[in-house]
């Protein structure tokens, strides 16, 4: 059954553009679980413009559920990983000026880097997932990494979903059967939301989770946090 983790980057974003601890990220994180989040997940940059380091090192002790740091392996990011010992580590091959993930890992031109990476992190006993693009190759090379999953990047999937539903999910079908034939865990996240969320899980029933911050954010604002997480269970928990 897929699980809803809960990104919690857009929260520490609003704190941030006033200053001072408001929103409070740490209660709002223990409130996502109380809600029925099945995970939190927090993505540092370097410039620390919404999570900052030390929110991740104050949320390790308070989260109860799965936690996943995503992130670019720098040396920096790879340190915060190790100290902090998360149940999931996402590589993300982002920029440090990207507004947002925007692409998935090529893992053919860097899988040595990635299986450096994952040799690393396993060690400490860190689940290691590698986010990548919907093509078969990609998530083919990224088991021959050494990881434990692939996430999907689902942005073209969400652009797409509107027009042809169908023609949108396709490349994740053959995406998701990839990981499945190699043996590696499948997760999903990016511009997933309330519209799009169900038929993906309905297309794809052996997704393990789902990541979702931006939207459930938005939503929130209308629909009370407590609401929004609990509707967007129920897109979900289909099976």
């Amino acid at each position: 059954m897929t699980r809803l983790s809960v990104n919690i980057n857009k929260i520490a974003t609003i704190r941030n553009a006033r200053g001072g601890n408001m929103p409070d990220v740490q209660k709002a994180a223990v409130d996502c679980e109380r809600f029925g989040a099945e995970g939190i997940t927090v993505h540092p940059r370097p410039d620390e413009r919404h999570i900052r380091y030390d929110d991740v090192r104050l949320l390790k002790p308070l989260v109860t559920t799965e936690f996943n740091i995503e992130g670019n392996p720098i040396p920096s990011f790879m340190d915060l990983v190790m100290e902090t010992k998360p149940t999931q580590v996402t590589l993300v091959p982002d920029a440090h000026n990207a507004i947002t993930s925007n692409a998935g890992w090529d893992t053919i031109t860097h899988r040595d880097f990635l299986t450096e990476v994952c040799a690393e992190f396993k060690k400490h006993g860190i689940r290691t997932s590698i986010f990548v693009d919907p093509d078969p190759k990609m998530a083919e090379c990224a088991a021959l990494c050494g990881c434990d999953r692939v996430e999907l990047y689902t942005e073209s999937y969400a652009r797409l979903f509107q027009d042809n539903p169908q023609t949108a999910i396709a490349p994740y079908i053959r995406t998701a059967e990839a990981a499945r034939d190699c043996g590696i865990g499948l997760n999903a996240g990016h511009d997933l939301n309330l519209d799009n969320l169900e038929y993906y899980i309905r297309n794809i029933p052996w997704t393990d989770e789902v990541s979702i911050g931006h939207a459930i954010i938005c939503d929130a604002l209308y629909m009370g946090l407590e609401n929004t997480i609990q509707a967007y269970l129920s897109k979900v928990k289909i099976f």
